[in-house]
């Protein structure tokens, strides 16, 4: 499959990086991972405004990418597929935040008067390709989670698949919500480093 004529030496590089990770090389997804971390992060932290949201987002962002390879094509630069992907993740997360309020209320104040409007925002289930995408991607997480030693799996799962929030992990595990929050991050960490490693074999 030709690249597009317009690729930079960039999107060329990237393209050649892909198609060794497509063949499995393990080194190639670690390579992926490097080159873009930090670029879909702080996209993603600018989005969400929570650094903790960013590091997950950023997690099934890369989960997603490696887990699709197979679907992407050159006619298009790969950080454009990858940052769509993150881009959506950091969209559908915010949707879902606005979606547990049916009314939100809009109010501008001036010398003279204050304004007051409401915003109706409509609730939708997914719609069956988001929830095979969904399915797929707690799929994949939950074999690399696997691969974590018993705490740290312990509080991904709570996180991830319980949904649950930092204060009611600490209260479920009867520990500071700042060492769950710690021990989170670190479980973040080495879910990046398993992803690095092995994302060639999921």
């Amino acid at each position: 499959m030709e690249v597009s004529p317009n690729f930079s030496d960039k999107a060329k590089r990237d393209y050649e990086i892909v198609q060794a990770a497509k063949q499995g090389d393990q080194s190639a997804f670690a390579e992926l991972l490097g080159l873009y971390r930090d670029a879909i992060y702080f996209m993603l932290l600018k989005m969400v405004n929570n650094k903790h949201d960013a590091e997950d987002l950023t997690i099934e962002a890369f989960s997603k990418a490696f887990k699709n390879l197979e679907l992407y094509t050159p006619n298009f630069a790969f950080s454009t597929w990858l940052f769509k992907i993150a881009s959506n993740n950091g969209i559908d997360f915010l949707r879902k935040q606005k979606a547990q309020m049916k009314h939100v209320s809009i109010v501008s104040s001036s010398d003279e008067k204050i304004v007051e409007s409401t915003v109706t925002l409509i609730s939708t289930g997914p719609d069956p390709e988001e929830q095979m995408i969904m399915d797929q991607k707690e799929k994949l997480m939950r074999t690399v989670v696997k691969k974590l030693n018993p705490l740290y799996r312990r509080l991904i799962e709570l996180r991830y698949f319980n949904e649950m929030s930092y204060t009611e992990i600490a209260e479920e595990l009867n520990l500071p919500i700042g060492t769950v929050k710690a021990r989170i991050h670190r479980s973040r960490e080495l879910l990046f480093n398993i992803l690095k490693d092995k994302a060639g074999n999921i």
